[in-house]
């Protein structure tokens, strides 16, 4: 109760839910445009360069298993999910491929807010997370849109044009970029910018929280559609990522992950992506429905991983660890 206490009266969870309400009461505030973006960059690319930087310091021995197991829950999370949308839930082909290719991939924003609840913890995460995020961003969209592909059998359909648009989004450049610059330059050269940068510093922070602020109204603004999508993905959209957010800390800790690192990873497995993959999802499976998948990713699993899931994500770490 005290960790979920904590995490509901962090700065981010407040400002998320004030951007909520603020849409509730149909306030038209909301953050210019190019505020918003700017900030996603500058939250973005930090990961990146931090993660870079903390790259150069591990080992083959301490990521080589936490690689493998980040791959695998690529390759799961979108198969159960398409399972059980396709099974239980009774949907079409092309929706249950489109909302699998949203929670196969990873939410940052959602990464963002675990790392920041876990330092506040003080359980300091591996440095080499930001790699885990990247190489979890496109495998579960690919995996999921292939099957949509295929069963549907549309023809035009260019997977190659997929992944193409997937691997040179914003967030992968940013990621990816970040990351290879960030392991160039060094512990050296990242000491002279290390002050705006550094992913636990008080301007990383504040712009998560300005952010988050945004992210907020963004939700609140889908809340509408929740009426449209129905009792299933209501239900769905809070035991699923429950169901990959153990998974993933699980196989986190068995993986060698400390308990910030597999709560990490559990949370990446339990988010599901609200950028990289909706325009992927419109190029290749156009009948999918939006509702359903930016409803149940974006105004169902989001809020709950942000409010509820990454502190229960880290008891079920804690646990693990034999804690807790």
């Amino acid at each position: 109760m005290e960790i979920l206490k904590a995490n509901l009266l962090s700065p981010i969870a407040l400002a998320f839910a004030l951007g909520i309400v603020t849409k509730l009461i149909k306030s038209e505030f909301s953050l210019p445009k190019e505020i918003y973006t700017g900030l996603s960059i500058f939250l973005l690319f930090s990961l990146g360069l931090k993660g870079g930087v903390e790259l150069g310091h591990a080992t083959f021995d301490s990521v080589a298993w936490p690689v493998v197991v980040t791959l695998a829950l690529g390759c799961v999370t979108p198969l159960t999910t398409y399972f059980v949308l396709r099974v239980v839930g009774k949907f079409s082909v092309s929706d249950a491929a489109g909302i699998a290719a949203h929670y196969g991939s990873v939410s940052a924003v959602t990464y963002i807010a675990a790392m920041t609840f876990v330092k506040s913890q003080n359980a300091e995460p591996e440095g080499f997370m930001p790699t885990l995020l990247t190489l979890l961003e496109s495998p579960g969209i690919h995996i999921a849109l292939a099957i949509g592909a295929i069963k549907t059998a549309q023809p035009g359909q260019s997977l190659k044009a997929v992944l193409h648009e997937v691997l040179t989004a914003r967030t992968m450049i940013l990621l990816v970029g970040g990351l290879l610059v960030g392991l160039a330059m060094g512990e050296k050269n990242w000491g002279s910018i290390e002050g705006f940068f550094d992913t636990k510093g008080p301007v990383f922070k504040g712009a998560l929280t300005l952010f988050l602020l945004e992210m907020g109204i963004v939700a609140g603004s889908r809340f509408g559609d929740l009426k449209k999508v129905g009792p299933f993905l209501l239900g769905f959209g809070v035991v699923m990522p429950v169901l990959h957010g153990a998974l993933g800390t699980w196989l986190g800790t068995l993986a060698g992950l400390s308990v910030g690192g597999a709560t990490v990873l559990g949370t990446m497995a339990a988010s599901a992506s609200y950028i990289a993959a909706p325009p992927a999802v419109r190029v290749t499976l156009p009948e999918a429905n939006p509702t359903y998948y930016l409803t149940s990713s974006l105004a169902i699993t989001f809020p709950f991983n942000i409010l509820f899931g990454i502190p229960l994500y880290f008891q079920i770490s804690q646990a693990l660890h034999g804690g807790g």
